[in-house]
């Protein structure tokens, strides 16, 4: 390990840079968010640089750097100038009154090395490649800023603020410590990063009084998105990592199955035309009664559930039961597939809204508002169609839409197996006659169509 890695406190403690380039100022910014008393020396600085000045959290001495300007005074260096000269003057002087120094792109000069840090203050993270590589630490940085929710500052000062209430009435560590283990995966921390810090500190005081609630469970209803991992929100991979029970349908892509936390037991609880696997009110008391089992339960969505999710009569369920539960909003189908698609739901030139319906069949019939959804400059877009997708064109024409609308049919979108087939409302028939297309699929009705082939940055 060449380096040790330290936290200072530099609240209050004059430091100097020398240099007013951009590399200076991301330092000094830096700096100031450690509450430093910062003083720049260079004959120019960047405007970055300038609004800490105006801030009064910087002091720029407007000339070039002189012998003697290091001095005992500063308890950090940098240097960060374009002359290697002048860097290494710094670095010598700095080193010969045992100061800390920091030399850009000059590992060897340094006496101490500034890494990428991940900010949840008090919570900081410090990744460093040891000076080889400062774009590979920005890169591992970037990815654990994906892992940790910008709110883990405060579950913090939440657990600083309860840690000796709960050390007087947890007196056993091994109990104490479980406690805190299941505070920092469960409801507690999710009502902090939900911004529930009230919430969150009257459930510790409930626990804390009633030790049998210690084991409370919690329904996670979260959107899986159209099909491609990478739309996943931070917020749905934390909670899915969590689960100690997934419910899961038809529409959850298998490679987002697996970024489910793998001691978790898996139930398909899935449907298709014709159907069910499981009724949905099945599904609604499943929930419920896995969640006051004590257990972390995640209902996994397709899409976004409260967009043709039936999420809402799942958290109904739950409330009147008084079941904790979190919902964590998906990509919905019509905004994936359409984006892949290279298809914009609405364009000034040619739709000035957007209307989303469900193609599935009620009573043995498709009954949708047929006058509304064939008004012009308008895009429609529509769920589960390719089993009445005849019924569908020929209302719509029947209905006042013109027989030459453009059509997208977009099939398994926003997958690797993404395939886009046009036509119009009068030709899409005929166009997917004899065609083998994969579920799910999801139909773009408008003008907006014509922009495809100009758009299509996804390659089908």
């Amino acid at each position: 390990m060449d380096y040790f890695p330290l936290f200072t406190k530099l609240t209050d403690t004059p430091c100097l840079i020398v240099g007013g380039g951009t590399v200076a100022a991301r330092k000094a910014a830096a700096l100031a968010r450690a509450g430093a008393v910062i003083t720049v020396i260079a004959p120019d600085i960047t405007k970055n640089l300038a609004s800490l000045i105006e801030d009064k959290t910087l002091t720029h001495v407007e000339r070039k750097y002189q012998q003697g300007d290091v001095s005992s005074d500063y308890r950090l260096v940098i240097a960060a100038t374009d002359d290697t000269q002048v860097n290494q003057q710094v670095a010598e002087q700095a080193h010969a009154l045992a100061i800390s120094v920091n030399v850009i792109d000059a590992p060897e000069l340094c006496s101490v090395i500034l890494p990428s840090i991940i900010d949840r203050d008090p919570v900081i993270v410090a990744v460093s490649s040891g000076a080889r590589s400062p774009v590979l630490a920005r890169v591992l940085r970037a990815r654990l800023e994906t892992l940790i929710p910008a709110r883990y500052g405060r579950l913090a000062e939440l657990i600083g603020k309860l840690r000796n209430k709960v050390r007087e009435q947890i007196t056993v560590p091994q109990a104490r410590r479980g406690f805190w283990e299941r505070a920092l995966q469960g409801p507690i921390s999710e009502l902090v990063f939900s911004g529930r810090d009230a919430d969150a500190e009257q459930l510790v005081e409930k626990v804390l009084a009633d030790t049998e609630n210690t084991e409370s469970g919690e329904v996670y209803l979260v959107g899986a998105g159209p099909g491609d991992p990478d739309l996943l929100s931070f917020r749905a991979l934390r909670l899915m990592q969590q689960a100690d029970v997934v419910l899961y349908d038809r529409l959850v892509a298998p490679e987002i199955l697996d970024l489910v936390r793998r001691e978790a037991e898996r139930v398909y609880v899935g449907k298709r035309r014709a159907y069910h696997a499981v009724r949905q009110e099945e599904i609604n008391e499943t929930l419920a009664r896995l969640a006051l089992e004590g257990k972390r339960v995640l209902r996994l969505k397709g899409g976004d559930p409260f967009i043709f999710g039936r999420g809402g009569e799942e958290v109904e369920t739950l409330a009147e039961q008084g079941v904790p539960f979190q919902i964590v909003p998906g990509v919905t189908a019509a905004s994936g597939c359409a984006c892949y698609a290279g298809i914009p739901l609405t364009h000034r030139d040619y739709a000035q809204s957007v209307i989303f319906v469900t193609g599935h069949l009620k009573d043995g019939e498709l009954q949708l508002n047929w006058k509304q959804l064939a008004q012009p400059q308008q895009t429609v877009v529509v769920y589960m169609s390719l089993t009445n997708i005849d019924v569908l064109c020929d209302q719509l024409v029947a209905h006042g839409m013109s027989a030459d609308t453009p059509v997208a049919l977009v099939s398994r979108g926003t997958t690797v197996n993404q395939d886009v087939i046009t036509a119009t409302l009068a030709s899409l028939s005929d166009e997917i006659e004899g065609k083998e297309i994969h579920a799910p699929t999801l139909t773009i009705i408008g003008d907006v169509v014509k922009l495809h082939d100009k758009l299509n940055w996804f390659g089908n």
